[in-house]
């Protein structure tokens, strides 16, 4: 069963707090049915990361990791919401993928919501002008340009990016899963890649929420 519909979606995100692109994915591995859907999360840890999601996390650990004989560094800080989590060999073994992963894959940005408006503008303005130059009619172009930035997304953020050792699952996928077996909420606060010979530095910094703000204000 390929044809998910908005409103199974739409339901499935009300119960379970997971994302959209997640909610469907489920769906399709459970062939439509909602409550095998909501086991699909659950087995990720998905659907219990969306609950831990609004939890402050300010423990953690900063993470280094030196890749190629030298040529490549990663300073990763992740963050959790007990020093307990933080000295755990789970999260420690999650650090080191992350960092590892920023080292292969060279993401820009940490989620979607830190792509810059003058990113997002540049690139779905060239797919929409790809897509229309087809000659295709202005909604089918839309569904085209729809699916392009969510290609960009996987392309540039780590979150979206597919994890380089396991590439069925997503960097936010594979933290989902430690929040399910920790407990705690885990978030990706910054890191920096640095490579021989490169002229810059890769530097993402994730923007703070609107309670995150209100938190610390």
């Amino acid at each position: 069963m390929s044809n998910i519909s908005a409103s199974q979606v739409k339901e499935l995100r009300e119960k379970t707090g997971a994302p959209m692109m997640d909610c469907q994915k489920a769906l399709k591995e459970a062939n439509g049915d909602i409550e095998g859907a909501v086991v699909v999360l659950r087995k990720r840890g998905i659907a219990s990361a969306a609950k831990k999601a609004t939890r402050v996390t300010s423990e953690g650990s900063v993470y280094s990791y030196i890749h190629a004989g030298g040529k490549i560094g990663v300073l990763v800080e992740v963050n959790c919401e007990s020093d307990f989590v933080a000295r755990t060999d789970d999260f420690k073994e999650l650090c080191h993928d992350i960092a590892m992963h920023i080292a292969a894959s060279d993401p820009k940005y940490v989620r979607r919501e830190d792509v810059t408006a003058a990113d997002f503008e540049r690139e779905k303005e060239i797919y929409r002008s790809q897509a229309a130059a087809t000659g295709k009619p202005a909604n089918v172009v839309e569904k085209i340009v729809e699916g392009k930035m969510a290609k960009f997304y996987e392309e540039v953020c780590l979150l979206d990016q597919p994890f380089i050792k396991e590439q069925s699952i997503s960097i936010g996928q594979l933290i989902g899963t430690k929040v399910g077996k920790l407990g705690e909420n885990i978030t990706v606060r910054r890191y920096a890649r640095f490579k021989v010979g490169d002229a810059g530095e890769t530097i993402a910094i994730t923007k703070p929420s609107a309670a995150a703000e209100g938190q610390e204000g």
